[in-house]
């Protein structure tokens, strides 16, 4: 079956994840993490993105971006992608693929999902038990927007900006969200609308995307064998 095209747009947020193919780790020691996130800060200069949110872990990567052209995601994450393995091949004297297929990708509706899909992404570490609270983890964006550690990699959406009037008081506010209790539904829709290349919004989101792409945003559920128990379920 055919791969359906991405779902792309200038100045829309999306929620990308990238994993190691077949879950296999795509970072060792620290010189990988802090190579990834180089390529990631000269890539999204290059074609004009900006990182709002990151969190690097052990086999995947997610990150929340604005492009501020319908290609610019797209560019970015191949240039990062074939920069990446050859280096890590090189590292590990190793040979072939590191990333599973393409990478996933999400729009998102910034008022009413933004901040939400920042606080999923740099709770990554905590919900996968590596630690029990997001500022332990290093290798996420909370340290710049929770915390007081400057990262330049890092352009804050005009939704965080909005959260306080000073930098302090953004950072304190952002901090509560953070550590605030988390609807699990919440956490659902957002996993499931990343993983099937959706779209993560309302239903007036949607209908406006579906305006400026000249087609439909939602994916089809159609397909699957429909004598299996796992299809039956998915339709009750």
């Amino acid at each position: 079956m055919a791969r359906q095209p991405r779902l792309n747009l200038a100045d829309i947020p999306q929620h990308i994840i990238q994993r190691g193919n077949n879950k296999i780790n795509c970072f060792f020691h620290q010189r990988d993490f802090a190579y990834y996130l180089k390529l990631l800060k000269e890539y999204a200069d290059k074609f004009d993105v900006s990182v709002h949110a990151f969190v690097l872990m052990s086999n995947h990567v997610h990150l929340l971006l604005t492009p501020s052209s319908s290609c610019g995601v797209s560019q970015m994450m191949q240039s990062i992608g074939r920069c990446y393995v050859r280096y890590f091949n090189l590292s590990y004297e190793r040979t072939g693929t590191l990333w599973e297929g393409r990478y996933k990708s999400c729009l998102v509706d910034s008022e009413n999902y933004f901040l939400e899909v920042s606080r999923y992404i740099e709770l990554n570490p905590v919900r996968a038990n590596i630690c029990s609270s997001p500022e332990q983890y290093a290798w996420s964006s909370y340290h710049a927007n929770g915390l007081n550690k400057e990262i330049a990699l890092i352009t804050p959406h005009p939704l965080y900006e909005g959260l306080a009037q000073t930098k302090e008081q953004r950072k304190k506010v952002y901090r509560l969200f953070v550590n605030a209790p988390v609807d699990n539904e919440q956490t659902q829709l957002i996993r499931k609308s990343v993983n099937k290349d959706s779209v993560l919004g309302s239903a007036i989101f949607k209908t406006k995307l579906s305006s400026l792409l000249g087609k439909a945003v939602d994916r089809s559920t159609h397909g699957g064998d429909r004598k299996s128990a796992k299809f039956r379920n998915q339709r009750l």
